[in-house]
């Protein structure tokens, strides 16, 4: 259901966001021939990386690889995203561009996916790219409870400067406590819903909202409802608090 005229859930706070669907302003990008995107983080609002949803609507031929120093990672909600190294993404596929990578992307119309951007701190030599769907992960539980279920995309070895992983809550599951840390989220609802404590706000939330969380921001989510909730969520990782990006 629409908000009322003039109304919108999304709230822009100066340690968090709550990006909601109403308020999503879709655009046309030189470097996108064939697709609008809707830039819902970006360090404008205090992030230290990029997240955005692209759609395609004539089909999205060739986008060119990142900037000079800049790691993407792709994760497919409708269609398919294919490489020019020759791996083609279905729904929940994803894929980790590691900066310099050369593959460059393409997809047909009404594709939808997730992008996230952000400069890439390196340690040793990069990591060679990454693709793999979600389908092919095993869950583990979190701190030992079954009611929620982590699964990482990414290996977790030093070469990698953040997580990105898929947390699936069984209803009325919780985070164990609330969390303070120094780094920082982005998170997308995929199903389900429920509420998302941050700071000292508390927020209803459902498939297709999106939340940027800084640094020491107090963050807890509980799942309500009789159907599982699942989210996608990043967070640099690995690297020192006083490392520079």
């Amino acid at each position: 259901m629409k908000p009322s005229f003039g109304q919108t859930r999304s709230d822009i706070r100066r340690n968090h966001a709550l990006l909601t669907p109403e308020s999503h302003e879709w655009i046309t990008q030189p470097d996108w021939p064939g697709a609008e995107l809707a830039f819902l983080i970006s360090p404008d609002m205090g992030a230290k990386f990029a997240m955005a949803l692209v759609r395609t609507s004539d089909g999205l031929s060739g986008i060119a690889p990142a900037a000079e120093g800049v790691a993407r990672f792709i994760f497919v909600l409708e269609g398919r995203v294919s490489a020019s190294t020759g791996q083609t993404l279905e729904a929940e596929g994803y894929a980790l561009l590691p900066p310099d990578d050369t593959a460059k992307l393409t997809a047909p119309a009404a594709t939808r996916f997730v992008l996230f951007e952000w400069r890439f701190l390196p340690r040793g030599e990069l990591p060679e790219p990454i693709f793999g769907s979600v389908s092919e992960i095993d869950g583990t539980p979190l701190r030992g409870d079954d009611w929620l279920m982590v699964q990482k995309m990414l290996p977790t070895d030093a070469g990698f400067d953040g997580e990105f992983n898929i947390m699936n809550f069984h209803p009325g599951a919780s985070l164990a406590y609330v969390e303070t840390h120094f780094m920082e989220h982005g998170l997308l609802m995929l199903d389900g819903g429920g509420v998302y404590r941050l700071d000292n706000e508390w927020y209803p939330v459902g498939a297709g909202d999106a939340i940027w969380m800084g640094p020491h921001v107090p963050q807890w989510f509980g799942a309500l409802g009789r159907t599982p909730s699942r989210y996608l969520i990043y967070k640099n990782y690995n690297r020192s608090p006083l490392a520079q990006r």
